[in-house]
């Protein structure tokens, strides 16, 4: 068994750590208070190659495998914990690689380079109000008629609408083709926001995530290109699983490095912050919490890191690889919010403050807990179902 990535593997890690802590980290804060990711920092990111990552040179992109891409997410995430630059990265990242596997040839040329030029935005629109990870349920109606695919419903909770209608872009959409088939008539097309008629965005107010929109797409009839299609007709519930697990273990991944950052703050303060003449460090119970986080950061490690293995090597069967990533993106984000929280706390009154910055991870980890790429009950539920067989699924 060999955990060790490979030397170009441990040169991308280094390089993209510099890379985010001189662009990206002096930002951070700043993408919180302000709400947007800068322009400069989107196009800055594009140009090292993080932007469509999965994405083959053909299109722009680096062409990278999962395992790569997992590392590029815990490095921007360290640089700005707050989630939102790791989320504009990863639904590109993970999408992206759904959309070139699937997509026609005249569709990919079209929209795939702007994506990697950093340009337009890329992202999944899947979620509903009556249904976010239960995607059976999906009421968006999609229909061919006379050489077009015309489309009417309401996808909810979508991050990136207002990247999406100010700079163009658009997303991958999951649509109901057969409404009498269940999750096998089910498809996927592409769905351009900015100056498409038929659809308009509205924005919700999240609790953290700031730099980074999320809210409503509304589609009344809106009429695209028979090519958007993204495979076959009918065939979309399979290909939504396919990139799940993508963009779930990409998801875990940002969460470790948000809470490797927290961490090492943690170990900073308690090395300098002196209470009765000690240093807290020297406080036995802050040692085991630390060495508590410490393992349970290793392994939720383990878990991010083989998921995106076994992605990497396409061996596995559909059931092996669907335990493998909900175990990382159940994992993952509790083990990131737990670890976030103790440090706060060993901070004192100052870790509660917006100038120490972890609550800005709390927050957007929050986010990944509650739902974002699936909730973590139904992590459980696929680990279940794999583990007894689907003659026992709820």
């Amino acid at each position: 068994m060999d955990f060790s990535f490979t030397e170009e593997q441990e040169l991308f890690r280094k390089s993209v750590r510099e890379f985010c802590e001189k662009n990206l980290a002096p930002h951070a804060a700043g993408i919180d208070e302000n709400g947007e990711i800068p322009r400069g920092v989107i196009k800055d990111m594009a140009g090292f190659g993080l932007f469509g990552i999965t994405i083959s040179e053909e299109y722009g992109g680096s062409g990278a495998d999962i395992t790569t891409a997992a590392i590029a997410a815990e490095e921007i995430a360290r640089a700005d914990i707050s989630m939102a630059t790791a989320v504009y990265y990863l639904v590109e990242a993970g999408w992206g690689y759904l959309f070139e596997k699937y997509g026609t040839e005249e569709a990919k040329r079209e929209i795939l380079p702007g994506v990697t030029k950093g340009d337009t935005f890329l992202g999944i629109a899947s979620t509903e109000a009556t249904g976010g990870s239960d995607i059976a349920s999906t009421s968006t109606l999609m229909e061919k008629k006379n050489g077009k695919l015309i489309l009417n419903g309401t996808k909810t909770y979508i991050s990136g609408v207002q990247e999406a209608a100010k700079y163009g872009g658009g997303y991958v959409t999951i649509v109901k083709t057969d409404p009498g088939l269940g999750h096998k008539g089910l498809s996927f097309c592409y769905l351009p926001v900015k100056d498409q008629p038929g659809v308009t965005v509205n924005t919700l107010k999240q609790m953290g995530r700031e730099g980074m929109s999320n809210g409503i797409i509304n589609i009344k009839n809106a009429q695209i290109p028979e090519h958007y299609l993204i495979g076959e007709w009918n065939k979309g519930f399979y290909y939504a699983m396919e990139g799940f697990n993508c963009a779930r273990t990409l998801v875990a991944a940002a969460c470790l490095g948000a809470a490797e950052k927290a961490l090492e703050a943690g170990i900073d303060f308690i090395k300098e912050r002196n209470v009765f003449g000690s240093p807290l460090a020297k406080f036995q119970g802050l040692q085991f919490q630390l060495a508590e986080n410490y393992i349970k950061l290793e392994s939720a490690r383990l878990l991010v890191h083989k998921a995106a293995w076994m992605l990497d090597e396409k061996r596995f069967s559909n059931q092996e690889l669907n335990k493998a990533v909900a175990a990382a993106k159940l994992v993952a984000p509790t083990v990131a919010f737990d670890i976030i929280r103790e440090v706060m706390m060993w901070h004192g009154a100052y870790g509660y403050t917006k100038e120490a910055g972890l609550e800005r991870g709390l927050r957007g980890v929050m986010s990944y807990i509650v739902g974002a790429e699936g909730a973590q009950n139904i992590m459980r539920l696929i680990i279940a179902r794999e583990l007894l067989g689907k003659d026992y699924s709820s």
